[in-house]
């Protein structure tokens, strides 16, 4: 996510086509930059807020929390929140998205906790998502460093719908042998895993346990240690994904967890993945 265009004291990018000699006034929003490199705004969401984004002009897509997405009214009256991967409750429309001097409507946004965003809010304090592609392309923007401050004047430009562009293609990828590229473990658990570079001992810590998910069904807790997952060892998140993938969703399987310094053996029947 970190911003690779700083090249000068302003930039220009430009979503094509342009509309020449645009008599619209620009549009002015204020960044900061972060000890990060990024550049946070401020937004409203569906006239809720402000809130405090990263503005990344690599981000494909507009990404909000789960909390911007309760507090301004981004889900639908019919919505039930479940078991979503990573947190990921799915892609909804935001009537309106407030920046500065600078206002959208009908964006669409995915509602997810992302774990890269959360641990740069644990950096640099409270972070609610992206502002990605399908907001900055329908504009021919300039970045400008010095001032802390980006214009925006209106294209003719219509951006596409980046998530489903990507699931597409994802979808339609094919391997060698004309099997469908593995987008997600064959077994789901229901956790977000977390191990910094610098920790040695054994096990991953859970750091979040997603409600209805086959973990919390199996009596895990945040901040419980995943040690073994069907006799595997999960020194790493990559030893997790591993385990997913060979795990059989039709059985019972074991695990263990240190929990207070204490090991505790559960058993958990996964959910089928893709």
């Amino acid at each position: 996510m970190r911003v690779g265009f700083i090249l000068a004291a302003a930039l220009t990018f430009v979503a094509l086509p342009v509309v020449a000699d645009d008599p619209v006034k620009p549009a002015k929003v204020a960044f900061q930059t972060l000890p990060t490199q990024h550049m946070m705004v401020q937004i409203t969401v569906n006239g809720k807020g402000p809130y405090r984004v990263i503005f990344d002009t690599g981000a494909p897509v507009t990404l909000l929390s789960n909390k911007v997405a309760r507090e301004a009214g981004v889900f639908p009256k019919n919505y039930k929140p479940g078991f979503a991967l990573f947190g990921s409750a799915g892609q909804f429309k935001v009537k309106q998205l407030e920046m500065g001097d600078l206002k959208v409507e009908n964006i669409d946004a995915m509602v997810m906790d992302h774990p890269t965003v959360g641990a740069l809010a644990a950096a640099v304090g409270p972070i609610e998502g992206i502002v990605g592609f399908n907001v900055f392309a329908k504009f021919r923007s300039t970045l400008d460093y010095q001032a802390k401050e980006m214009t925006f004047i209106p294209t003719s430009f219509v951006p596409a719908n980046m998530m489903e562009k990507m699931m597409e293609s994802m979808l339609s990828s094919k391997n060698a042998k004309g099997k469908a590229k593995v987008l997600a473990p064959g077994g789901l658990l229901g956790v977000r895993p977390m191990k910094d570079s610098a920790d040695m001992e054994s096990g991953i810590t859970l750091e979040h346990v997603y409600a209805d998910s086959p973990a919390a069904k199996a009596g895990l807790k945040s901040g419980d240690r995943l040690l073994t997952l069907d006799h595997r060892w999960t020194d790493s998140v990559s030893d997790l994904f591993i385990a997913l993938s060979k795990a059989d969703v039709t059985a019972t399987l074991p695990l263990e967890v240190l929990r207070d310094g204490k090991s505790v053996k559960l058993e958990v029947k996964l959910a089928a993945g893709q």
